[in-house]
This record gives structure tokens, sequence and C-alpha cells, in this order.
């Protein structure tokens, strides 16, 4: 059980309430070194092959390891030397779409002479001799630290942590021992927390994989036989115009289909001028043309503004939209879908550029149509067969947001003193 340090102090930070009375509060350049790399991923012929360490590779783990997928490309001498990593480095994500989204770490377990780190990035080494490697991980990625990134990121399309701001982050700096005491409770409960994760997040696309099962042995065998789609619905092409400031934004997913942009995602960052967006009713059904062949469209609940490059189509009256709605993400009609994808690549293996269903395309695919009553009783026996899928679906979901705000809270306050985990490492 964890309890509270005996006395605590003003930390006199902006970015920290108190700490405990024997912690000091400093930069971060008093403890590490920190450098952005301008490494690029473009091979240039008489430099020496290195492999990069990517953007991606660090927002996407929590540890650099060796046997993550590296991209080959060169470098000169000089960034071979300069950008190196090493074991015990950070690395973070310096450069983001959203302030908020900024600052991602990840802790280097594994280093070779010719692994570099890439663009947007920057690397943090620490001085051992003042800051244990891993405290020094676990205190960049927490809340404390990333709500700084928020504030002193700079841009307009794109915001990132300028090097000067980065090298004066605010951090809580227990004692060494202290240090090495948190980052192993820290690696061990957050383990415990992360597998619990990654067990809820299997159990999610094992539910998710059920229910397109269902909908396939129900709606699938409807595809590929009868009249061609284009007879049974309308493309529609009205753009907002003066509309565009009463609708709000929506956006189209694999995951929730048709919702608001703002409930989807935290920040809206709303172009400035949506006049050319397209108009949607509810009840039309909505595709995202480049991720259509993967099942991201869905039915308008409400009325709204798309991106000109969606999709708007409105069932005929001899359609039930949420019937057609059902038949289009099923994985019959997905895989008529992705055989008509225009693009460079293959949809196949995930590795298409700019990939698109073309409405026109879509339109020859073959639907048998039944009478309006059958097709909704089918809509009916889906909902029925699914609706217990979808409440484990919610609660599966509602449980790892709840694990994620627990490991981010508990993070927090080890490396800030909130709680006194020395006797729990």
């Amino acid at each position: 059980m964890t309890t509270a340090y005996p006395k605590y102090v003003a930390a006199n930070s902006q970015w920290l309430d108190t700490v405990p009375a024997h912690w000091q509060v400093g930069r971060l350049d008093r403890v590490a070194r920190a450098w952005p790399s301008n490494v690029d991923k473009h091979s240039v012929e008489g430099e020496p092959p290195v492999r990069l360490c990517n953007y991606t590779d660090v927002y996407k783990n929590a540890a650099i390891v060796e046997d993550l997928d590296f991209m080959a490309a060169t470098a000169s001498p000089e960034q071979i030397e300069r950008f190196r990593i090493a074991v015990g480095d950070t690395l973070l994500t310096k450069d983001s779409e959203t302030a908020d989204d900024i600052g991602v770490p990840a802790y280097v377990e594994y280093e070779a002479p010719d692994l570099i780190c890439g663009y947007h990035l920057s690397i943090v080494r620490p001085n051992p001799e003042v800051v244990e490697p891993k405290f020094l991980y676990w205190a960049l990625g927490a809340v404390p630290t990333t709500g700084q990134w928020a504030v002193l990121a700079s841009g307009v399309t794109r915001v990132g942590i300028r090097a000067g701001d980065l090298a004066r982050a605010a951090l809580a700096l227990p004692p060494l021992d202290e240090q090495c005491a948190i980052a192993k409770y820290l690696d061990r409960e957050v383990a415990h927390i992360d597998t619990l994760i990654e067990e809820q997040q299997r159990l999610i696309e094992m539910l998710r994989e059920r229910r397109r099962s269902v909908a396939s042995d129900l709606l699938g065998g409807r595809v590929g036989k009868g009249m061609r789609l284009k007879w049974h619905f309308d493309e529609l092409d009205h753009r907002a115009g003066g509309e565009a400031e009463r609708l709000p934004l929506m956006s189209v997913s694999i995951s929730w289909g048709v919702r608001r942009r703002d409930e989807a995602i935290q920040d809206e960052s709303r172009a400035e001028d949506l006049s050319n967006y397209k108009v949607c009713r509810r009840g039309d059904l909505v595709i995202n043309r480049m991720r259509a062949f993967q099942g991201a469209l869905g039915l308008a609940q409400e009325d709204g503004v798309v991106s000109p490059d969606y999709a708007v189509i409105r069932a005929r009256s001899e359609v039930d939209r949420e019937w057609l709605a059902a038949v289009m993400k099923s994985d019959a009609f997905v895989s008529e879908m992705k055989q008509r994808v225009k693009g460079i690549g293959s949809t196949d293996l995930g590795n298409a550029r700019t990939p698109r269903i073309n409405i026109r395309d879509l339109g020859e695919i073959r639907v048998d149509l039944p009478d309006v009553e059958l097709q909704v009783k089918e809509v009916s026996q889906l909902h029925t067969q699914t609706v217990k899928i979808d409440t484990l679906l919610a609660e599966t979901k509602r449980f790892i947001d709840l694990a994620l705000e627990r490991r981010a809270a508990l993070i927090t306050a080890a490396v800030t003193g909130q709680i006194d985990v020395r006797e729990m490492a």
C-alpha cells in the first residue's frame, strides 16, 4: 500500500504544485542533454547505409527494441555520429498535428552502430550521475511534463517543441537512489496495467470479429447476385455554402461510423472555410472513400457537413437505409470494394497509397434486394444478435479508458512525489 511523504514544500514552479521536502525541482538540461534530429528518410548515393528509428517507431512503442522493423536509409558520417541512439536514451516525438499529442516518449533498450534517430524526433540523453535513465523516461511521459509540451509547442499546420523549450522543461528530482526505486516500482506496476489493457484489446478484436461474422452470416449472401447497386441509390453532391456555419462537421471511421468530429476527436481543428464541404442529411449514407474497403462508412444520425472527398449517397424508396448500410459493411461487400479500389500498391498488404473507391465502380457491385419488409426483418435480426456484443464492446472500452487513466495517474503520482513507493520497489 502506498503512502504520502511526511512533509511537502512548495515547488515554486508553474508546472508543479508541491514536492517532498527533500526533493528538488530542476530543468531538464540540468540532468540530460536534449537535441532534435534532422535525418530524413531519403537515401543519398555515396552516404553510409543506416537504419532509422522513425516517428512511428517511437509513437507506437514504449520501448525501442531490436525486433522493430527499422527503415533502411543513408546518412552522412556527421549525422551518424550525432544522432546514433544509445541504451538509456529517451526519444520524444517533437512534432505533431495537435499540441495535445506531442512529446510521446520511448525508452531505448537497443543500440547498434548503424541505428540512428530520424526526423521529427528528439534525443534525450541522461547524465547517469544525477538521474536514473528509466526514471527520466517515466518523468518525461508524466502529465505535468506533457502539459508543458502542450503549452510550449508552436506552429500553425503542425506544432513542434523547440530545442530551447525542451531543455527548460521543469522536472521533480528526488535523490538518485529514490529515482531508482520509483523506476522499479513503475516498471512493475505499469507492466501489470499494460497487460490488462492488452488482454482487453484482444477481447475487443474478438468481439469485433464476432460482430462481423454475425453480419456476414446474415447478409453476406446477398452480395454478388441480383441487380447492380447503382439502381438502388443516388449520389448527392450538395455543397454547404452558407449552411457550413450552422452545421456540425462530421467524420467517418471504421470503428464508429458517422459521428460529429468534436465527439470523436478532442481537439476539433476545423478548416476556416467549409463552404465547399458536402452536406449530408440524417439517414444519408456517408462513405470515407479512402477507407471504404476497410468498412469506413455509416448512416448520418443528423444533418452535417463532411469532407469533399467523402461520398454521400441516399437509398431509394425500395431500400431500407439501415439494411443497405449493414450490407455494405459486410465482409462480402468489403471484399468486392477491395477489388475496385484505385490506388498505388496493394490493399491486402495495407500499402496502397491514396486508395479510393470510385462511386461509379461501387455501383457496379451486385446486391440481391429482397422486399422492404424482409429487409427490415433482417435488420431487426441483426440488431438482436449484435446488441449483446455491442454492450460487451462498450464495457470493455470503458475498462480500457479507466485503466489508461489509472496508468497516467500512477506515473504522475510516483514521479512527482504524491506517493512514497520506496518500500514498494
